[in-house]
């Protein structure tokens, strides 16, 4: 846009405010100018974008005409842009780029290759599932800045309910969610041990080999359903001493290795490697124990970025069993 001389960008012209008359200059005339400075002549400007001489020639002089000032010298040897058109062509380049550089952001934001996604975590991402789920979903969409929001069911839900969450993956909810759902993927229940437990000597341990022990379990995260799941299994006969933490994962581990108990976690979580701690699988029937995680969201979000996001899940972990998404 020219205000008082000057041009100031818009998102589809380009205006021109010069004493009292107020002209739009589009932006196909722009890309003209910049053409015909390319060339030597409008005949080979013209035939190079496809138009006829006249109406390129026409539209330039009626481009100079709401500018007040010659933008090219015409002679018979040619045309050749003049001082003032090379500072207006400079100019009209960069209003261009900016102009399709824009259109580009908004147009892939659209189909959300970039942005902002939030997703709620429920248990670690060392390893497994949810660590190759955001690795590979880096890979296709380098441009979204992806956030993460840990929390227990209730706080990750309500998350989901403010919006503050585009998507939130935790192990299945049998709170009442009304929303949409997606089932991924399963994880063993593991126990982190101290390395010189007698119980390491076992390829994996029992839920009744815990009840004689101490353990030890984060109150965030799976901790309370891993506890409850505890109690479950062993019938109510819980263990010597349960101790609850609100200390992330790698504390935790720090706390077995200096032999204050067991840990109950989950499979992902086995990608921290501790000094000191033995990891072991949790059976029943000589089965391993393992909980499934589901992807939750709004419908009604509208995040552009959460829809190609959701589109990986389900290539990455389709439902085979027939029965259609919540």
């Amino acid at each position: 846009m020219l205000i008082d001389g000057r041009l100031v960008r818009s998102a589809e012209t380009i205006i021109y405010v010069g004493n009292s008359n107020l002209e739009s200059i589009e932006l196909r005339d722009l890309r003209l100018a910049v053409f015909a400075s390319q060339h030597r002549s409008l005949r080979q400007a013209a035939e190079a974008i496809n138009i006829r001489q006249s109406t390129l020639s026409r539209r330039l002089h009626s481009l100079e005409f709401q500018l007040g000032a010659v933008l090219f010298e015409r002679t018979n040897g040619g045309t050749r842009p003049t001082a003032a058109g090379l500072e207006f062509i400079e100019l009209a380049r960069r209003i261009l780029d900016d102009t399709e550089t824009a259109i580009r952001n908004v147009r892939s934001r659209n189909r959300g290759e970039n942005g902002r996604l939030t997703i709620g975590v429920y248990a670690s991402l060392a390893t497994g599932n949810m660590h190759a789920t955001l690795a590979d979903y880096h890979r296709r969409f380098p441009e979204v800045d992806v956030h993460t929001l840990d929390g227990s069911h209730s706080r990750l839900i309500s998350a989901l309910g403010r919006n503050s969450v585009d998507v939130a993956i935790m192990t299945s909810y049998r709170g009442g969610w009304d929303d949409r759902a997606l089932s991924l993927w399963t994880e063993r229940v593991i126990v982190a041990l101290p390395e010189r437990h007698p119980l390491v000597e076992h390829g994996a341990v029992s839920w009744r080999q815990l009840a004689s022990e101490r353990v030890v379990l984060p109150l965030h995260g799976p901790g309370p359903e891993l506890g409850s799941l505890l109690a479950a299994k062993l019938n109510g006969d819980m263990p010597n001493r349960i101790l609850h933490h609100e200390s992330g994962l790698d504390r935790l581990l720090s706390l077995v290795s200096a032999g204050y108990g067991m840990l109950l976690m989950l499979e992902g979580g086995t990608g921290l490697k501790h000094e000191g701690v033995v990891y072991r699988e949790i059976q029943e029937d000589a089965e391993p124990t393992r909980l499934g995680f589901t992807a939750y969201w709004r419908q009604s979000n509208g995040n552009p970025a959460l829809e190609p996001f959701l589109k990986m899940l389900q290539e990455r972990y389709p439902d085979l069993s027939g029965t259609p998404a919540d």
